[in-house]
């Protein structure tokens, strides 16, 4: 149902670590590989973030600071009836796209360290953590991080009360305001 999201989910991840192993033979500046890699492990968080979690498994985070300044991590999952064939096969290319990547850049980690490429380090570090941020956030969706997911995930996707759900107020100096969703 989603073939472009299913792409994109693995070509920036793909592209990354093609990259990082190809990069010496086509480029010398170590600034340029640098750059290019870490663009695309970037492009890679956001999109699997804000994008391809949401369609192709019903799953999304993000961090929400209140009115206190504390910070709320916020773990949603979509409860779908029935799975389909094709969003199943997506599904699992989600899933083996994000667990696999990371354990990648964890080999290229050990790999950079005893080969003494210490100016490789910092990327290689780079993609360990963006990836494995994706990771960490989409299990806590997926195994339900807080009680009050379930309370907040059907009020966000019942269709039976779209009437009184409101994704974000406009202020009335005209910034979004976006409603507390029960965090704690």
């Amino acid at each position: 149902r989603h073939p472009l999201a299913t792409f994109f989910h693995l070509f920036f991840r793909v592209s990354a670590i093609v990259t990082y192993l190809f990069c010496d033979w086509f480029s010398n500046s170590f600034v340029a590989c640098f750059v290019t890699i870490l663009l695309l492990l970037s492009f890679d968080f956001w999109s699997v973030k804000n994008v391809t979690g949401r369609l192709l498994v019903g799953l999304r985070w993000w961090n929400q600071i209140d009115e206190d300044g504390k910070s709320h991590w916020v773990f949603e999952a979509k409860r779908v009836p029935a799975i389909a064939a094709s969003t199943e096969a997506e599904a699992r290319i989600f899933w083996l796209g994000l667990i696999i990547c990371p354990v990648i850049w964890t080999m290229f980690f050990f790999s950079t360290l005893f080969s003494l490429k210490l100016k490789w380090l910092a990327l290689v570090i780079a993609g360990i953590s963006l990836q494995t941020a994706n990771l960490y956030g989409y299990i806590h969706c997926k195994l339900g991080g807080q009680k009050t997911i379930s309370r907040v995930t059907s009020r966000l996707f019942s269709t039976t009360d779209v009437p009184k759900r409101q994704s974000r107020r406009i202020a009335e100096d005209g910034t979004e305001d976006h409603g507390k969703t029960g965090t704690r």
